[in-house]
Parts: structure tokens; sequence; C-alpha cells
């Protein structure tokens, strides 16, 4: 995801070529993988270029293959136009993406968002959320680094992003 526009939403990223007619195998970040195919157009920037511009690139075809996906951009006719391509990162434009639900968020848009708990205390804003399994959690960068459960009503009380606060039910010295 690009921090500095959240215009764009990174959605996956090219990774190494699959057969000789320049196809390459897809790391999708979204959450069930095959959903990154439901996106059209695909926009490519180079991985450590994250001040680059993005560019539309066309799709021949994108499928799921395995337990994987795989894609043939237009003009990527061969194994090595496809070694090139590698590491490239894949996103939509913020435009694409479904409405959240009411009570629904999607990551990009808590990134930045200042933690309070209910008391007032400020314990940072979100830097980052992880995936676990059992919830998505937090994580909170203020005077130290916290991770705290993303669990609608017992821990998370309030999400306001026109106000770009979150309010948590957490208290300052938890340790984890």
């Amino acid at each position: 995801m690009s921090k500095s526009d959240p215009a764009w939403i990174t959605v996956g990223r090219i990774g190494a070529p699959y057969g000789v007619k320049g196809w390459v195998k897809i790391q999708s970040h979204t959450e069930i993988p095959s959903n990154i195919l439901e996106y059209d157009p695909w926009y490519l920037r180079p991985e450590k270029a994250a001040d680059a511009e993005w560019r539309e690139a066309p799709l021949d075809e994108a499928r799921e293959h395995g337990k994987g996906i795989v894609a043939k951009f237009t003009g990527c006719d061969d194994r090595d136009a496809a070694a090139r391509m590698r590491g490239q990162e894949i996103a939509i434009r913020r435009e694409q993406l479904p409405a959240p639900e009411e009570g629904e968020y999607y990551w990009v848009d808590l990134i930045g968002l200042r933690v309070e708990t209910l008391d007032g205390t400020d314990l940072g804003t979100v830097s980052d959320l992880m995936a676990t399994g059992a919830n998505d959690v937090l994580v909170v960068q203020g005077d130290r680094q916290r991770l705290i459960p993303f669990v609608m009503g017992p821990i998370v009380k309030a999400v306001d992003l026109d106000a770009g606060l979150i309010r948590v039910d957490w208290q300052a010295d938890y340790l984890e």
C-alpha cells in the first residue's frame, strides 16, 4: 500500500516467471488470494521505488492455477520479459474497492489513526496491522510499540475515520 497516497491500494506482487510464454506467478495480498482477479485494471510499479508513478498494466489473461494465481500481461511474451517484471507491486485505485459495510474497515484506512484509551490516554498511532488467524492486531507506535487486538466491542470501542481516532478499552501499562 502506498501510505503517501491513499488513492492506491497494493493488492499483490509479481513473482517468478511461469513457463516460457511470458506468464508470471502472482503473490496476492487479498484476504482470499483469488479476489485479486476481481480487479481490473491492475497498475504496476517497481517494488523498491515508492516514489515511482503507478502505470496501468493491461492483462491478456489471469487465472487461478493450483493454489496460486498466474497472469499474462499484454506485451510480455517470453520468459525473459516475465523475469524482468519480477518484484513489481500490483495496485488498484481506491475507487475500485467496494464500500465497506457498516462497522468494517479497510486496513489502509486505519493506518495513521491515533489510538487512545477510554480515559483519553494517547497510546500512539497505528503503524501497521497483522492478521493472526484469531483476529487482526493493531500495531500502535507511541512511547513504545503496543499490539492491540482489533476486536470491536470488548476492546475497540469506536473508530472515527473523520476524526482520525480509535478509542480502545486498553490499559497503557499492559505488558504485551
